[in-house]
């Protein structure tokens, strides 16, 4: 590697702080980010690969090299002069509508916590008042259609899921976010888990000492009809993640006590 690059693994809320003309890339599997600071102005570039791949490594390197002019280029005029820039996660503006990719039956009575992750969106906040210059996702998400009809519903992103029930067996990168998610069947019945719908904009974002990020555990609960689930989510990170620190707060803030609501599109 030449002398002139600095290769470094990312940490989310790391601050950095950039010389004129420096360049830092990040690699995030798919995506690539090119964040270079100038005088008197920030530079963002990025592309994503056409291939699904996603490293489980997030690749920094610092330096005076720029990619080639197919890439797009996007400038931010730099009132606040200092040189510092951190990089901020935040769960996706929609919810997410997580689909198993084979159906789980909860028995009646019965209950289970599923391990679920999804894409973060990455905040570029730079100088010293921590100007938020964009917010993109790393991972472009899917969408899909949550309603009775075409009339009654809502636009939510899509994603499918292992619905593992062990946390080791979930693959860990650290611009994925994991969340608990404990369902509790109280019906007579089983309950059958084909979809549902997190409410990603009313989680927090963690990051624990490991650099993975959580979200609280979100329970739902099924007294009878499924029409009529409860979502509840808890007020601090899970006990799976150990020590963590708040990284982001909920875009949208749940009712108080961590009880979101009753609604008939927690299922789908």
């Amino acid at each position: 590697m030449p002398e002139n690059l600095i290769e470094q693994e990312g940490q989310w809320a790391q601050e950095l702080a950039l010389e004129s003309g420096q360049t830092l890339r990040n690699d995030f599997g798919s995506l690539r980010l090119w964040i270079t600071m100038l005088d008197r102005e920030w530079q963002v570039r990025y592309e994503r690969a056409d291939n699904k791949r996603e490293d489980v490594r997030w690749l920094q390197v610092l330096g005076f090299v720029l990619p080639g002019g197919d890439v797009s280029l996007n400038r931010y005029v730099r009132n606040d002069l200092s040189p510092k820039l951190r990089m901020m996660p935040a769960l996706p503006d929609r919810s997410v509508v997580i689909r198993p990719y084979h159906p789980l039956y909860i028995p009646a009575g019965g209950y289970c916590t599923i391990y679920v992750s999804t894409g973060a969106w990455l905040r570029l906040q730079v100088g010293d008042k921590q100007t938020q210059l964009l917010e993109l996702p790393i991972v472009v998400p899917s969408m899909t259609w949550v309603g009775k009809t075409t009339m009654d519903g809502e636009l939510c992103y899509a994603s499918n899921t292992f619905a593992r029930l062990a946390l080791e067996a979930l693959p860990k990168r650290s611009w994925r976010v994991i969340t608990p998610v404990r369902i509790v069947n109280r019906r007579k019945d089983a309950l059958l888990l084909e979809r549902f719908s997190l409410p990603s904009p009313m989680l927090p974002v963690f990051k624990s000492e490991q650099n993975w990020l959580w979200t609280p555990e979100v329970t739902v609960t099924c007294e009878k009809d499924i029409a009529e689930a409860k979502l509840a989510v808890a007020p601090h990170a899970p006990a799976d993640a150990g020590k963590c620190e708040l990284l982001c707060h909920a875009r949208q803030e749940p009712e108080k006590g961590g009880l979101v609501k009753a609604f008939d599109r927690i299922f789908g």
